[in-house]
């Protein structure tokens, strides 16, 4: 993937605008949860659309401090365990609280992202939520994919701080190799410049 193609990422001002936009419009509890599965976990627009609450609930059906992604949810056989952050965790508490009052629910078939009309979404749904809250917001170069960047970026420039490595991080995107995560992380100068000054 060339630097080009790459779609851009959120930053902590541009999230926070996005779901205080989010929680103004209908559906909102659902469409954070699907904006922070994506910016908080890393998750691909399919993952979200296939992601059950029987993936992110304890034994006891209480909400789960990470989510447990299975193989046939996730792309390829890249099925993995992504700790929660907590306003991730929160986001989907209230959705969760709200899906498991209603008539019918059953933990182990339903998916969290669900519509009006159905009891789940597609892959192209949640493409074209994230096309059309960026567009509304006027965010340019930003994608369905810009979320799962941001997360990746900004858990690489932090898990130093925390003991862990880009294996770590690698490990939490699902990917088969540490390139790929690489190319995901998006660079920054200032950095860069501090950094030459400490060698």
């Amino acid at each position: 993937m060339s630097l080009g193609k790459q779609s851009k990422i959120v930053t902590d001002k541009q999230t926070e605008a996005m779901l205080a936009y989010l929680t103004r419009r209908r559906n909102g509890i659902r469409n954070r949860a699907v904006f922070l599965l994506s910016v908080k976990a890393g998750l691909r627009s399919k993952e979200i659309a296939c992601l059950r609450w029987s993936m992110l609930v304890n034994p006891d059906g209480q909400l789960a401090d990470a989510i447990h992604l299975t193989d046939d949810a996730s792309k390829g056989q890249s099925g993995r365990v992504i700790p929660l952050n907590r306003n991730l965790k929160d986001a989907l508490q209230g959705l969760y609280d709200r899906q498991r009052n209603a008539p019918g629910f059953d933990l182990a078939s339903w998916f969290v992202v669900r519509s009006e009309r159905s009891n789940r979404t597609s892959p192209q749904a949640v493409v074209n939520m994230f096309f059309r809250w960026y567009r509304d917001l006027g965010y340019v170069g930003c994608s369905s994919h810009s979320g799962r960047r941001t997360f990746i970026t900004n858990a690489a420039r932090r898990i130093g701080s925390v003991g862990g490595s880009l294996r770590d991080i690698q490990l939490m995107a699902g990917h088969r190799n540490l390139q790929t995560t690489q190319r995901y992380i998006e660079h920054d100068t200032e950095c860069q410049r501090k950094v030459v000054n400490l060698v």
